[in-house]
Formats: C-alpha cells, sequence, structure tokens
C-alpha cells in the first residue's frame, strides 16, 4: 500500500535531527511512518487519537506534526483550528485520503503546511518534511564551532582540531543537540525528549552511556574538556578558558 524503502535514508543525507508527532490510528501506516522516520534519525512521538495529540502538540515542543484529519475523539480539522487558534505554528502536514479534495482545502485553509494523500511514498514525505523543516527552522550556522571543536550539520561530520571523529547516530545525535544548546545545562529529561522517544524511563543509564563514549571520543587526548557534568542537574557543553 506505501510505497520506498527506508534503506538509504540515513542520517548521512543530511536531514537535522528533530522532533515529530505522528497523529495517526491505523496501525499500519502509523508503523510504516514512525519506522520511516526513525531510521531516518528523527525523534518520533506516536498517539492514535485525536483529544491525546492535541494535549501533546500543545503541552510538548515539536519541530512538525504529521497528521490525520480522519481521527478517534477528535478530528485533524479540530486539531488544527485549536493549535492555530492559541499561535501554534508548528508545521503541520496532513494526511488525507486520495480523492478527499474538498478536505485537503479545508486543511491548509485551517493552517495546514502541507498534505499527503494516502497511499503514499515514504521518500516524498520524507521530502515533505525537510522542506518544511527548512523553511520553518533557524537551522544556525553551519558548521558549528566550539573551540576547536567543528560539527558540520549538514554532511553530519565532526572533528577536533585536525582529527576526524566517527560517531554512532545516537552518539551524533547526542552532540549536535549539545552543540545547539552550547553553554546551556541540559537535564536527562530535555535529553530524553530531544534525543530519543519521551517514553523512556527517565532513571534509564542509556544518557550516561552513550554520554562516557562521547566524552571518550570527543574530550579523550586533548587539553581542554568540552561535555561537563553539573552534579544533581544536567550536562553541558561549553570551553572553560584555562
Amino acid at each position: 500500500m506505501y510505497h520506498g524503502k527506508f534503506a538509504g535514508l540515513t542520517p548521512c543525507e543530511g536531514e537535522i535531527r528533530m522532533r515529530v508527532l505522528v497523529i495517526e490510528d491505523e496501525p499500519g501506516v502509523a508503523s510504516f511512518v514512525k519506522k520511516g522516520l526513525r531510521e531516518a534519525s528523527y525523534t518520533v512521538d506516536l498517539v492514535d487519537n485525536g483529544i491525546d495529540g492535541l494535549h501533546r502538540a500543545i503541552t510538548e515542543t515539536y519541530d512538525a506534526v504529521v497528521l490525520d484529519l480522519m481521527l478517534p475523539g477528535l478530528d485533524g480539522f479540530s486539531i488544527l483550528r485549536e493549535l492555530r487558534s492559541r499561535d501554534i505554528r508548528t508545521p503541520v502536514i496532513c494526511l488525507t485520503a486520495r480523492d478527499a479534495v474538498d478536505d485537503r482545502i479545508k486543511g491548509l485553509d485551517l493552517g495546514a503546511d502541507d498534505y499527503l494523500a494516502k497511499p503514499f511514498s515514504f521518500s516524498e514525505l520524507l521530502a515533505r518534511m525537510r522542506a518544511l523543516l527548512r523553511r520553518g527552522h533557524d537551522l544556525h550556522a553551519n558548521p558549528i564551532i566550539v573551540a576547536d571543536l567543528k560539527v558540520d550539520v549538514l554532511a553530519r561530520s565532526v572533528h577536533r582540531g585536525d582529527r576526524r571523529i566517527d560517531l554512532s547516530p545516537n552518539e551524533y545525535a547526542l552532540l549536535e543537540y549539545f552543540v545547539r544548546h552550547k553553554c546551556q545545562v541540559l537535564s536527562r529529561t530535555m535529553i530524553l525528549e530531544h534525543v530519543w522517544d519521551m517514553n523512556q524511563d527517565p532513571m534509564t543509564n542509556v544518557i550516561d552511556v552513550h554520554i562516557n563514549r562521547l566524552r571518550k571520543k570527543i574530550d579523550n587526548g586533548f587539553d581542554s574538556r568540552l561535555i561537563h557534568t553539573i552534579r544533581g542537574v544536567g550536562y553541558v557543553l561549553r570551553h572553560d578558558e584555562t
């Protein structure tokens, strides 16, 4: 029913690690979209009804929303109307039936940014997502430089001094989150929500494991440390002058 392989749609294509809310009640479509976006290095939260979807879109921070218009509890039109009435400008891609022209027009009039008719190609969804994020977000300078650390967010390459540093996808996502918020103390909850799925147990040691690995690659062998622990609060990436 849905076309396009996930192979090749990897972080190396240049997608910026973003947090996406998917509101879709059809299990097959929801699984397809969630799997594809995760493999393309997006952090994905999935909700299967309109009431919970609206609550999540209002109370959490997302870079984009993939919204089915026909939902139990509260339809997508009502969700769009409420979000825009609250001046929540998160980009929204609506999913509609192929022959529902009136629904597409209504959705766009209510503030949707784009739409896809079912069935759709995942590669098209991903391309439309990239286009929305390019239009809707300031991606800051590229590369991002902190002291002698250089992170090229388009090529997803990392160098410290003249040394190239190879990172796993999760290590890279963690580092990118740090450099985009350099000098800001990030709590464990903030890191979990923006780098991993929000349903992760905040007491899990996944953060500690990845930060330890990242430190070994980023800090070991260099004169100054960039990743610091703020005991009882969280972590910060900063360059302390000596």
